[in-house]
């Protein structure tokens, strides 16, 4: 986004703080009704909305930005009050990164999209600017002119989450390629962009710079999340590719020992090491939590997943910030939602509420939910328990079974509580069912820059978490576990010019039609006893959607007493998402389940017609 504030360096002074708020917030027109109906009505028909208003935002077919080269994200149409007519490293790799993760449900027409924004970014990479070139700190720069050249004026810099975020986008496509057999175009054409902004992480991660916001110059907790789940996962994108990111590993576990810092013992600070005068309330943290949530993490307070107390905690105290500052949120009671801003002292085209962060508080909570649905359980401890007693105040510590009536209470209610964000969304979305950047915090009439990309971004990332679509894990799982000990420290990574791009307009090609069915076939090892049979129950039809008597049986055909091997076939759609478990009964019909959590599998969207499952009993 444009920044709210400008940051000039005069010789001989310090930094000069420049506001340039207009005392009129910019209207946006076509509100003369609100979307109406019921929320899942409402999302079926935003949400076709919400794709193309990103897809018209990107260069060079965007019938919305003339003039933006190919593959380019430009952040708004507006051109005035605010000009938003640029493109944001940031905004451009969150939005690419719901593309891709659209491609990998089964969306594969978007394929030559993100092979431009990739083309793209290589240029990006090499262009001069004011935060320096390719190895010298100018990937950091926080945005540039639609024409692929460098913007050169006043303005907060640099930003140091964009690199992170890009390459995440990347990393995503990268492994989707791989698991189609093309380790060529990952080797040969993504993986020295990626190594680039992995090198520029490595090095600078420890240096403060301004938050995604671009008001605030310090250690923001956004940046330094989407830092630590970058050098994990791009390190595991080396080693599958034979190349290795020596800086990850060592930078990573210090980088996610900062992130600890963050915390007050109440609620996730924004920024550190700085002196804004400011609570550190803001939705940065939630953004934060959404875009490093690992769907086979646990509830895991290191890394601030969605479902740990403090992510909770701090969902709380961030959406009650906003709850006695606007209007449209006047007597809104804790535990219902309200419409959420960036932070309360906001004053930016009036200090609105944003649809970018009322959709992320939404999202933050479907996160959890199917985290805990994964695992199995609820956990409340002193930490999130005044988030789970707006639900129900006689909630208490302690974990709660998935087949508990208390389990079941306080996710019905989360459930609820999310679904009540997304009906702000809607109240204040026009007839147009056009997404701008903020809507008023008076009357909801949108406001700012219109058709905002990261708006529409943000609200079908929501859709997807909320049907239990999610992401590929990006590692958390191996990488949480904090330092005895921070070090201030920083590694020299490899920068190289990227000089293989792909083919303008044209999408990379496989050698084989992408399968519409695929067979999954599960494997379970299991000593059983005369009498026993194994089967796998899930969320799916094909396997009884958790109902015993309709699960799928295992076949004991291959079973031997040194590989007592239990094992059956499905046929399930490429891009499916379900969780499983396994079960055995016994003569006298008694069920006995394998211990939680509920394991979870994606069917890939790839050339292959099968995929195999290959557990052991738990």
């Amino acid at each position: 986004m444009a920044p709210f504030w400008l940051f000039m360096k005069l010789a001989g002074t310090a930094s000069l703080l420049i506001p340039f708020c207009l005392a009129v917030p910019a209207t946006v027109g076509h509100n003369e009704r609100r979307a109406t109906g019921s929320l899942s009505s409402f999302i079926a028909s935003e949400s076709p909305i919400a794709l193309q208003g990103v897809l018209d935002n990107i260069g060079s077919t965007g019938s919305n930005v003339p003039g933006a080269a190919s593959g380019i994200v430009v952040a708004s149409p507006s051109t005035s009050n605010p000009d938003y007519f640029y493109s944001w490293t940031r905004d451009s790799a969150l939005t690419f990164k719901m593309l891709v993760d659209t491609l990998i449900a089964g969306d594969t027409s978007l394929q030559s999209e993100i092979e431009d924004y990739i083309s793209a970014q290589a240029v990006i990479q090499t262009v001069s600017n004011p935060s320096g070139g390719l190895s010298s700190g100018g990937l950091g720069e926080p945005k540039f002119n639609v024409d692929e050249t460098a913007f050169t004026g006043a303005w907060g810099r640099p930003q140091r989450d964009g690199p992170a975020l890009r390459a995440t986008a990347i990393t995503a496509y990268a492994r989707w390629l791989l698991a189609n057999g093309d380790s060529s175009t990952v080797s040969s054409i993504l993986w020295p962009i990626v190594q680039n902004d992995l090198s520029y992480v490595e090095q600078y991660w420890n240096q403060t710079g301004f938050d995604l916001w671009e008001e605030v110059d310090g250690s923001s907790f956004f940046t330094i999340a989407v830092q630590h789940r970058a050098l994990v996962e791009g390190n595991t994108l080396a080693g599958e590719i034979g190349q290795s990111c020596a800086g990850c590993v060592s930078q990573a576990p210090q980088i996610l020992c900062f992130l600890q810092s963050f915390w007050n013992g109440q609620y996730t600070l924004a920024n550190i090491n700085e002196n804004n005068g400011r609570t550190g309330k803001d939705a940065n943290t939630l953004l934060g939590s959404i875009h490093t949530f690992d769907p086979s993490a646990a509830c895991d307070d290191s890394t601030f997943q969605p479902c740990s107390d403090k992510a909770l905690a701090n969902h709380k105290t961030v959406t009650d910030s906003f709850r006695s500052i606007y209007t449209i949120n006047s007597d809104i009671p804790e535990g219902t939602a309200v419409a959420v801003g960036r932070y309360p002292e906001d004053t930016y085209q009036g200090g609105n509420p944003w649809y970018i962060n009322t959709a992320a508080a939404a999202e933050l909570l479907y996160d959890a939910l199917y985290q805990w649905n994964n695992i199995g359980s609820l956990t409340i401890t002193s930490t999130s328990l005044s988030f789970f007693q707006d639900f129900d105040s006689s909630a208490a510590t302690g974990t709660y079974s998935a087949s508990s009536s208390t389990y079941s209470t306080l996710t019905s209610a989360v459930r609820a509580y999310a679904d009540g964000y997304l009906s702000i969304v809607e109240e204040y979305t026009p007839s147009s069912g056009a997404l701008a950047e903020q809507f008023s915090r008076s009357d909801g009439t949108p406001l700012s820059a219109d058709n905002l990309t990261w708006s529409y971004a943000s609200f079908l990332t929501a859709i997807a978490r909320r049907n239990a679509v999610v992401p590929g894990s990006w590692g958390e799982p191996g990488a949480n576990v904090v330092p005895g000990a921070c070090v201030a420290t920083s590694a020299t990574g490899p920068y190289e010019t990227p000089t293989s791009t792909f083919p303008s307009g044209t999408a990379t090609s496989t050698s084989c039609a992408t399968a519409t069915a695929v067979a999954v076939e599960f494997n379970v090892e299991e000593t059983t006893t005369y009498g026993e049979s194994v089967f796998a129950g899930g969320s799916v039809a094909q396997l009884g959607n958790w109902n015993p008597t309709s699960a799928l049986a295992l076949s004991a055909l291959d079973y031997t007493a040194s590989d007592p091997l239990w094992t059956a076939t499905i046929h399930l759609p490429a891009g499916t998402s379900f969780q499983y478990k396994y079960f055995k009964t016994e003569t006298d019909g008694s069920v006995t389940w394998e211990s939680h959590p509920n394991r979870s599998f994606t069917v890939p969207v790839s050339c292959a017609a099968s995929a195999v499952l290959n557990d052991t009993w738990r």
